[in-house]
């Protein structure tokens, strides 16, 4: 679910450092491949039939496929990753080797915790969620606000339901195979279901690139 090794976590930008990697030259390749023989054993007890990665780094996956390749192994298959609005930053390499690879990218929180649906806006957060230990923590940073308001603000004067607005902005990206959607009411739940027939125009696209311009990955 997580690297075993300096990786990213919840609310930490700056996570790789060099110097200490290098001071320990930790060989993480014996690690990787007992994981996928592992994955090997269970595809053959039929418990499996295929396995992905999660908050993995561009690095970690093309060494995940080289090693597989090198022995012969089973290779990841998929990715789940953060991605939403307030979180963009695997546009970069990690799509490209998605879809050359021929790896699913599965986002999760594709509302930033429910960040991008407004419903926190103005200090509403739910109690214990100012804990930069927590999943919600991230969105707290200075500029989560600002982008998430010029966000909702947007979707309003389309007519949009913000939440809608925020999930078919990841599904129509075309790196994106499926979306994890997350809800904990019936209503939520159908307002999800409800945006795969939302559509956003070209127009409406350049509007939500002009705000990350202006405040690029603040959830990052």
């Amino acid at each position: 679910h997580w690297p075993d090794r300096p990786s990213p976590r919840f609310g930490i930008r700056e996570f790789y450092d060099v110097e200490d990697d290098m001071a320990t030259d930790k060989n993480y390749a014996p690690l990787m491949i007992e994981i996928m023989e592992t994955m090997a054993d269970l595809i053959k007890q039929g418990k499996i039939r295929a396995w992905g990665l999660s908050n993995e780094t561009p690095w970690g996956v093309m060494k995940y496929l080289a090693l597989a390749e090198q022995h012969r192994l089973p290779k990841p298959v998929s990715i789940q990753n953060a991605y939403s609005l307030l979180d963009r930053k695997d546009e970069g390499g990690l799509s490209e080797i998605c879809t050359r690879e021929k790896i699913a990218y599965l986002p999760y929180s594709a509302l930033a915790a429910g960040a991008l649906t407004g419903k926190y806006l103005n200090n509403q957060w739910p109690t214990g969620a100012r804990s930069s230990g927590t999943k919600t923590g991230r969105y707290l940073k200075p500029n989560c606000e600002p982008a998430t308001i010029a966000y909702v603000q947007h979707a309003k004067e389309w007519g949009l339901d913000p939440a809608q607005m925020a999930l078919a902005f990841v599904r129509q990206k075309p790196f994106v195979t499926s979306t994890i959607i997350g809800a904990t009411t019936m209503d939520q739940l159908q307002t999800n279901i409800a945006s795969t027939k939302l559509i956003l125009t070209a127009e409406q696209l350049l509007a939500l690139e002009a705000i990350h311009t202006q405040m690029p990955n603040p959830g990052v």
